[in-house]
């Protein structure tokens, strides 16, 4: 627990504004993203793989296929923490950019937020794998120690100094 020693109400009143800098609110959210984000890696890691091929009337992917699995796990990454109106400190994990394998529909390669949440949530040629809820919930506690302790590390620093 951080100590306290001042010799008057204006050094108080200096170091607790200190704790209102963005900054602090952007590191401490960070710091919680970046357990959420190793463990979604880790969840669509261990998704099932299947070749990619072309389906016959009725079938549908079960797995991912290999190349589509690196192209999510090559794209997965924390969007830089921004404020917003209500003066919360927020933050995105997820994927960015294009698949490698070009289609007729998408001749950049399907995009990755879009085979994520088909993977996540199922599509009518593909078994729903939710991969990420999981990984979010279960990070969830670890999340909020890693913030609490960067919190804390922050305040002991701006007390001190």
């Amino acid at each position: 627990m951080a100590k306290l020693q001042l010799s008057g109400f204006e050094e108080l009143e200096m170091k607790l504004s200190k704790l209102a800098d963005p900054e602090i609110s952007k590191e401490v959210v960070m710091a919680g993203a970046q357990p959420v984000a190793d463990e979604i890696r880790k969840s669509l890691e261990s998704l099932p793989e299947d070749k990619f091929r072309r389906l016959k009337k009725g079938e549908v992917f079960v797995g991912v296929p290999k190349q589509q699995k690196q192209d999510l796990l090559d794209s997965l990454g924390i969007a830089p923490p921004d404020i917003d109106y209500q003066g919360n400190t927020n933050t995105k994990v997820g994927f960015d950019g294009y698949g490698s394998i070009p289609t007729k529909k998408y001749p950049k390669g399907i995009p990755n937020p879009l085979l994520a949440r088909a993977i996540e949530s199922g599509s009518s040629v593909r078994k729903k794998t939710p991969f990420m809820r999981k990984a979010a919930n279960k990070a969830r506690k670890t999340a909020e120690e890693e913030m609490q302790k960067k919190y804390d590390e922050k305040v002991e620093n701006i007390m001190k100094g």
